[in-house]
């Protein structure tokens, strides 16, 4: 455990002073999982920042927990709030995850994923860099848009040559569809913030790590829609597939599910962020793809797996026809794109952090499902099971 008095060192044999971090959005998905390992496994402090805390409820107990002097929950939202600076002044470093990130959104709400993404974020930039505070700014691998393989024809020999799409933090550019495309409202407002936090580095001296995860998955993301979320919600793919699985209801593929992504375990994503928060000599001025470039399938193929594994995990023979296509305007509405691969390249965290992502699809999927299956299964029978006629 985290205080059991041994002295952690880091990667280049220093002493890890315990620092205090300031984390918000520390209540999602990503929040969570970070908050966890933290209080787990190192002596640092958290001021956890949120509109909600269901997902970290566990770990503010005050009389269960261990650590319940080293972890502070502040209920804000950082539109307009006068005690964010403050408390960006009480800590070393701040981690800003909060963010608009599911895909349905981008095209219907297009102006509050660009106000979530860049004006909103503005003002984390600006207390840390004039209060000399270190910031791990948590971006998106959408920054990347499109490849440039797929500006090639679909048999061009150059599409397999990987110059053409795996994606590089210092060389590959940032390719988005037309402005009528309100698909990459999200990425371009995550590219300029981006691209905000560098100007800062450069010209201010602001110390920051941009992060740019690709497709993380786990226990707890996203919601499912009329359990823990909006009946109407169309959470990102993985929690989307998990909920037709629960329903018995076939597997919608977008445009036949030809796209290819990669999926990495939050779990060893946590890892990686938790080198960048201990290392800061390595990280510092760095932008890191956390991905894991052994797990790509296209999306049909990943729906596929996960009907197989949640047979498995559920005792539930699948159903006849487990997967329908959907088109992307039937979908997303009208202005969606998509880019078309997302395979990162490892070369830069791998020498800076020495870090490598472990967990197979396969295995993250079950231990996913699992926890999907025992978390919802009974919640969604109740509520799809029809009252009986008296």
């Amino acid at each position: 455990m985290a205080n059991n008095g041994a002295v952690r060192l880091d990667l280049d044999g220093k002493p890890i002073k315990p620092i205090t971090i300031c984390m918000i959005g520390a209540g999602g998905f990503i929040g969570s999982h970070l908050c966890e390992k933290l209080l787990n496994e190192t002596p640092h402090k958290v001021l956890a920042l949120d509109v909600y805390n269901d997902k970290i409820k566990h770990l503010l107990e005050p009389d269960t927990s261990e650590w319940a002097e080293r972890i502070q929950f502040h209920r804000i939202n950082i539109k307009h709030d006068s005690r964010l600076e403050g408390l960006v002044k009480m800590a070393d470093l701040t981690i800003n995850l909060a963010a608009i990130c599911t895909p349905a959104d981008y095209n219907t709400r297009p102006l509050d994923t660009i106000y979530s993404n860049f004006i909103d974020a503005l003002p984390v930039v600006k207390y840390c860099s004039e209060n000399n505070k270190r910031l791990i700014h948590f971006s998106t691998c959408e920054v990347y848009g499109k490849t440039i393989g797929s500006f090639l024809p679909k048999d061009h020999p150059l599409r397999q040559d990987p110059d053409f799409y795996v994606l590089r933090e210092d060389t590959s550019p940032c390719i988005f569809g037309s402005i009528e495309k309100q698909r990459w409202s999200y990425a371009c407002a995550k590219q300029l913030i981006e691209r905000l936090v560098y100007a800062e580095g450069a010209e201010n001296g602001l110390e920051f790590t941009i992060v740019r995860p690709f497709n993380w998955i786990g226990p707890r993301m996203d919601f499912i829609p009329g359990i823990d979320g909006p009946s109407e919600g169309v959470p990102r793919v993985l929690a989307c597939f998990s909920n037709n699985l629960l329903r018995r209801e076939p597997l919608k593929l977008v445009d036949g599910g030809e796209s290819q992504r990669t999926f990495i375990y939050i779990k060893d994503a946590i890892e990686a962020v938790l080198l960048m928060i201990e290392n800061p000599e390595r990280a510092n001025g760095h932008i890191f793809n956390v991905g894991n470039p052994n797990n790509e399938v296209t999306v049909r193929q990943l729906a596929e797996m996960m009907t197989k594994v949640y047979s498995k995990v559920s005792g539930e023979t699948a159903i006849e026809s487990p997967t329908v296509d959907v088109s992307s305007k039937e979908f997303y509405g009208e202005g969606y794109d998509d880019s078309d691969k997302r395979i990162p390249d490892m070369n830069i965290i791998n020498r800076q952090l020495g870090w490598n992502p472990k967990t197979s699809l396969w295995d993250l999927l079950e231990s996913t499902l699992t926890y999907q299956h025992r978390t919802y299964a009974e919640a969604v029978k109740k509520a799809t099971s029809k009252p009986v006629a008296s």
